[in-house]
C-alpha cells in the first residue's frame, strides 16, 4: 500500500539521525541502540543497525572500542567522531528547518494574513 511505503521511508530517512543522537549521549553497545530506538517506537533490526553502523564508521562518522566482557565475547562500543560531531550539529540544524517546514505546511487551517 502507498501509506505504508511512505511510512517506512519516512522511518528510513530518520533513522541514521536517530542513531547518531542517541551515540552522541557516550559510548554504547549496539544492543543498547536498538533499545532506545524500541523504546521510541522506531522499531530496528540487528539485520539493519548494524549494517548502518558500519556505513556511519566507514564514513568517518563513528570510532569503536573493544571492551572485554566477563559475560561472553568481547563487545564493541560506539562513540561519535569528531566529524560525526559535525554532522550531527548540521542534522540538528536541517531537523529543526523540516520540523518548522512540516509544522507549518501540515496545519488544518489557513494562517491569516491580516494585520
Amino acid at each position: 500500500m502507498i501509506v505504508e511505503n511512505t511510512q517506512t521511508q519516512m522511518r528510513k530517512g530518520i533513522l541514521e539521525y536517530c542513531i547518531l543522537s542517541i551515540i552522541s549521549r557516550g559510548e554504547i553497545y549496539a544492543s543498547d541502540i536498538i533499545g532506545e530506538l524500541r523504546e521510541a517506537r522506531l522499531l530496528v533490526v540487528e539485520g539493519t543497525l548494524y549494517p548502518l553502523l558500519t556505513r556511519l564508521k566507514n564514513n568517518g562518522l563513528l570510532s569503536y572500542n573493544w571492551v572485554e566482557s566477563v559475560s561472553g565475547p568481547p563487545r564493541k562500543y560506539y562513540s561519535l567522531s569528531p566529524t560525526g560531531t559535525e554532522v550531527l550539529e548540521k542534522l540538528d540544524t536541517t531537523w529543526e528547518e523540516l520540523t518548522y517546514a512540516v509544522s507549518m505546511t501540515t496545519k488544518k487551517e489557513k494562517p491569516s494574513n491580516k494585520q
